[in-house]
């Protein structure tokens, strides 16, 4: 976020440098400069600028930015009161499911101790996830997983992507649950674990175990639910291993 300190008495006072690029879409555009810019900590402090303040800091029409600040709201990321205006919300107020909170977060230096806390998270759904798959996956759905599977084998050959590949498998096994609570889970796997495999893979200097993996799909091929579990316990205890390895 590019901020300019400057004020006719020599003072302090944000101003913008120009008008800030928002893409084609100002209103999503402000939102993500502004929600970036809270989980930041740019507007720590007991107030947040109002409407028209940042309709004029940022070139847009007031109903731009009123837009935005409603979707900011929805997020948990800010709040209003009488008399006082807008604030920035606690952070435990935040809707951490919310992919753009989420991304945001992660997008913050430093990072590792959420993403410990979110594959804590994981280990407390993907493991059952798993088992589910295991009990109700039809042909189709081990087929998704098995392709997913491939495709991190191929990746391994540099003949696909690590990360996407790698989000394939896990996809596929939560669609493989049937249960509409963990199938939605995907988006927040899929936006935490970008951030969580970039890391661990750089650390570790490899890309995620694929026999790890394999042996997870195997376990759900066979409707082995306990097995299934398991080894996917096994998937997320690395990466725990590896992340503690940075930050012990």
């Amino acid at each position: 976020m590019a901020f300019r300190v400057t004020s006719a008495s020599g003072g302090s006072d944000r101003a913008p440098i120009g008008r800030l690029d928002l893409g084609r879409n100002l209103t999503f555009g402000l939102l993500d400069l502004l929600g970036r810019a809270i989980v930041a900590g740019d507007y720590e402090g007991p107030s947040f600028p109002n409407e028209k303040e940042l309709a004029t800091r940022h070139g847009v029409s007031r109903s731009v930015t009123r837009e935005a600040l409603k979707m900011l709201a929805a997020k948990g990321l800010i709040g209003t009161r009488p008399k006082s205006g807008t604030f920035v919300m606690p952070q435990e107020h935040w809707n951490l499911f919310d992919t753009d909170v989420l991304s945001w977060m992660l997008e913050r230096p430093p990072s590792i101790a959420l993403l410990r806390r979110f594959n804590e998270l994981r280990a407390g759904i993907e493991p059952q996830a798993a088992a589910l798959a295991a009990r109700r996956a039809d042909q189709q759905q081990r087929e998704a997983i098995r392709r997913g599977l491939e495709r991190m084998r191929a990746a391994e050959r540099d003949q696909d992507d690590p990360l996407d590949s790698d989000l394939a498998f896990h996809e596929a096994v939560l669609r493989a649950t049937d249960n509409p609570f963990f199938i939605q889970f995907r988006d927040v796997v899929a936006t935490a674990l970008r951030v969580s495999i970039r890391l661990t893979n750089k650390i570790a200097g490899h890309t995620a175990r694929v026999d790890e993996h394999d042996a997870v799909y195997r376990a759900i091929s066979a409707g082995d639910g306990a097995s299934a579990a398991e080894n996917m316990r096994a998937v997320i205890d690395e990466v725990l291993m590896t992340i503690d390895r940075v930050d012990p």
